[in-house]
């Protein structure tokens, strides 16, 4: 594939993961800031309180992994959608239109290589949730240690149970041959496994930390990812009961919303969770995250991969900024003063993802300190909103949508008015709406509408078919190595 030379990261924690050298290339920010990659066996591990510290870092290093940030999660958690197209060339990364028009096969590499990401993360925990319990060291870092590994297995086998359905719920690390083979689990034993993963790492992750600790998962990551959990599975009272504890914790919408995503504001009072990245100077094995480079601005600051789509750009309201602030236009000039050519093969770029052209440092991913979000305060207001709405509570909904929109349209009254319809089906439809709008590009637009049940009405034109499409197909050399153990997605051929 042309131009992408880094795609060794992907393997680059394969190691690691099969041989528990938990040293992974990390990042300077705080806690992350570890030596790249390294070897120490296994039997000299697991014996102190610093291997314990290296062994949940490494989690987090991973996380920003290929298969976590890059092409793979792309490819499976946006490129479906309504919201995206393949971007770059038309001869560039020709396995995306696969994605795109609904003909992925199980054998489709990104396929495998997001299933293969999300286990990684699993088993990086696992190891963590197995041996740091017999560790001597410091009590409450210790059951703090244990939660935050409980935290990222719930966000993983989330991604996994949305992406594809039943999948086999590996709680612990194999100990011989019998237990490397496991039957897939369904998808409601999955979600309650989440759940209580999430319940018991919010009793003991703090509401914060200190600087050098800034970006370990919290209490309300812990809280709020329950909350987007129980939506995917309309449990509203408890979407409601712990959108509303989010509520009350001190949370907040950045006032700016363009400037929410750049970097100088990561992990600001808006953010409850992010995946840690960061340049590292002097040290290209540590500024791995590919993240922003997938997406950056072709030739100039990246690949132009998952473009936004014209479809996109008519769902904004007239004059909503954050049209603006979500898409980089071609010939458009940045507020940090960067000029898009229009030379570029693409009309559109992710603005999320977008790092100034001048932070490009030769032999490194170009944006490889961009963080990638994962929840924020917005989305926590929309989730109670839609649950407040499906409850009967319109006051509360309404309450809860029109801050979003609040802080959308600034001091500007003239544009973006309150909604004030009560009806229920027209209130949903406006919280749908707004999820459209105010969370687009942020790889969630996909499995949103899927859970909302419009999966046929809004996809339909690219493809997508009922019964078939909701998930993705389990990959074809994970049921071959099963020996048929594994069961194949309906729709889908081995």
């Amino acid at each position: 594939m042309k131009k992408h030379t880094n795609l060794n990261i992907k393997s680059c924690f394969a190691a690691a993961v099969m041989a528990s050298m938990l040293f992974t290339a990390s990042c300077k920010k705080g806690f992350l800031d570890v030596p790249p990659q390294g070897q120490q066996p296994a039997i000299e591990f697991w014996k102190t309180q610093d291997d314990a510290t290296k062994a949940v870092n490494s989690i987090y290093a991973n996380l920003r992994s290929w298969n976590n940030v890059a092409f793979n999660a792309i490819a499976i958690e946006s490129t479906g959608s309504d919201e995206a197209e393949k971007g770059s060339t038309p001869t560039d990364a020709t396995f995306f239109n696969a994605f795109e028009n609904f003909t992925a096969t199980s054998q489709e590499g990104s396929v495998q290589d997001f299933w293969s990401g999300q286990y990684q993360n699993i088993n990086l925990c696992n190891k963590v949730l197995d041996n740091i319990p017999a560790i001597t060291m410091d009590e409450a870092l210790k059951a703090r240690y244990i939660a935050e590994a409980k935290f990222v297995r719930a966000y993983s086998y989330f991604r996994l149970v949305r992406a594809y359905g039943n999948v086999v719920l590996r709680l612990a690390s194999p100990k011989d041959n019998t237990e490397y083979n496991l039957p897939q689990s369904d998808k409601a034993t999955v979600y309650a496994q989440i759940e209580k993963d999430l319940t018991e790492a919010a009793e003991v992750l703090p509401q914060s930390y200190g600087a050098q600790d800034v970006g370990r998962a919290t209490k309300g990551a812990a809280i709020g990812l329950h909350a987007k959990v129980a939506l995917y599975q309309k449990k509203w009272a408890d979407v409601l009961s712990l959108t509303n504890t989010i509520m009350g914790m001190g949370y907040d919408l950045f006032p700016d919303y363009e400037k929410l995503f750049r970097v100088e504001n990561e992990n600001s009072v808006e953010s409850l969770f992010e995946v840690q990245a960061a340049l590292v100077a002097g040290n290209p094995d540590a500024s791995n995250s590919q993240y922003s480079q997938v997406q950056g601005v072709a030739g100039i600051m990246g690949w132009g991969f998952n473009t936004p789509s014209a479809a996109l750009e008519a769902a904004f309201e007239t004059d909503d900024p954050r049209k603006q602030a979500t898409i980089l236009f071609k010939g458009e000039e940045t507020p940090q003063g960067d000029l898009i050519p229009t030379t570029v093969p693409n009309e559109r770029y992710n603005q999320k993802s977008y790092v100034p052209f001048n932070t490009r440092v030769s032999g490194f991913n170009e944006g490889a300190q961009q963080n990638f979000r994962v929840l924020r305060f917005a989305d926590i207001l929309l989730m109670n909103a839609e649950a407040a709405n499906e409850l009967g509570n319109s006051t509360q909904a309404l309450t809860s949508l029109n801050r979003v929109r609040a802080r959308a349209r600034g001091g500007n009254a003239n544009i973006l008015p309150d909604v004030t319809v009560t009806d229920q089906t027209a209130l949903r439809n406006a919280v749908y709406k707004e999820r459209q709008v105010e969370l687009a590009m942020e790889n969630d637009r996909y499995f949103d509408v899927i859970r909302q049940g419009r999966g046929l009405e809004v996809f339909g034109p690219k493809g997508w078919k009922a019964n078939k499409n909701e998930v993705w197909p389990i990959p074809a050399k994970e049921i071959d190595q099963s020996g048929g153990l594994l069961v194949q997605n309906p729709g889908y051929a081995n």
